[in-house]
């Protein structure tokens, strides 16, 4: 289901991000990647971003850790002040809690404005590709959410 049919919705799949392991070595010989200004220049063209977190041993997964920093190496701010929908999900009942409460209390600081989260439990059992989430009470808490997003973009 499209929540955005009017807009131009741009897609961006980690995996076309592929860049070397970000560290102080390669960043102190300026071996910026770039991949990461691709990807900054990706969120400066958006009007807002949704951002799909995957759980990993309760954090961040590595390829999105690598991308976030050296994007913010580049731009502490590389999320550019844009309105965030920030969602995350996991195979267990806690719905990638772990990963979105660390996304919640950092991505501020590098310039993201976190309008709404959503976190969805147990991703097989609630949700059918075909369908998507198949249970009508998180359905309708998701969809709250986007509308509140929607608002926000109006103004």
């Amino acid at each position: 289901m499209c929540y955005f049919k009017d807009a131009e919705v741009n897609l961006l799949d980690l995996n076309n991000y592929e860049m070397p392991t970000y560290s102080i070595d390669r960043e102190l010989r300026k071996e910026f990647p770039e991949l990461a200004y691709k990807f900054i220049e990706q969120i400066k063209n958006c009007d807002c971003i949704i951002v799909s977190l995957a759980e990993h041993n309760r954090t961040y997964t590595v390829a999105f850790k690598n991308i976030f920093d050296w994007c913010s190496r580049i731009d502490s701010k590389f999320f550019q002040n844009k309105p965030m929908l920030l969602m995350s999900t996991s195979p267990g009942g806690f719905g990638g809690g772990n990963v979105m409460n660390a996304a919640k209390g950092i991505f501020p600081s590098f310039a993201a404005e976190v309008i709404e989260t959503f976190s969805l439990p147990s991703f097989g059992k609630n949700f059918d590709e075909s369908i998507g989430i198949t249970n009508e009470e998180l359905n309708q808490e998701f969809e709250n959410k986007i509308n509140v997003l929607k608002s926000k973009l109006a103004h």
